[in-house]
């Protein structure tokens, strides 16, 4: 998918690609998994897009940003990554943030933090950890309302389920 840049701003074209993050989320959930998503973009297209498949695949490691790198790295026939800038609806887990690093991307743009898991900003901070060999740029809160109310639906529905078992 390829969304014209000419003529846009940083802020239209993260709320534009957070959008289809935000659609892969629905997938997600779709499928009975988390709702989160993550699309990485380079040249202004899309080159990588997935949605949590943890459930669906039986596989702890099938986030949404590890799915997304695979695909990246397939479209440019490189791990390095590097002048890509990846969406993701949810701050990143500390599995994520470090592949993230390693896969050296430019950019981060997530939509709402993680209290409980995140590792940009909530509980730790690795994509600009100076110790680390890679540093990556970070912007945070695009969409957040959507995508926090993605999650919090998410989890009031589970709660319900659960609690009519």
């Amino acid at each position: 998918m390829h969304i014209s840049i000419s003529n846009t701003t940083e802020a239209d074209r993260d709320n534009r690609f957070m959008q289809v993050a935000i659609e892969q989320a629905g997938i997600a959930e779709e499928n009975g998994d988390v709702p989160i998503g993550a699309v990485i973009v380079h040249n202004g297209q899309i080159i990588g897009k997935a949605y949590n498949q943890r459930e669906q695949l039986q596989d702890p490691t099938a986030h949404a940003e590890i799915i997304a790198l695979t695909q990246a790295a397939a479209a440019l026939e490189t791990w390095r990554l590097e002048g890509c800038t990846i969406y993701v609806t949810l701050e990143p887990c500390t599995m994520c943030a470090g592949a993230l690093v390693l896969a050296r991307i430019e950019r981060l743009v997530y939509g709402c933090d993680d209290p409980k898991a995140g590792a940009i900003k909530s509980l730790y901070n690795i994509v600009t950890d100076e110790r680390l060999n890679h540093r990556i740029e970070v912007t945070s809160g695009v969409l957040a309302d959507q995508c926090s109310k993605l999650l919090q639906d998410f989890f009031k529905k589970r709660r319900i389920e659960n609690k009519n078992q």
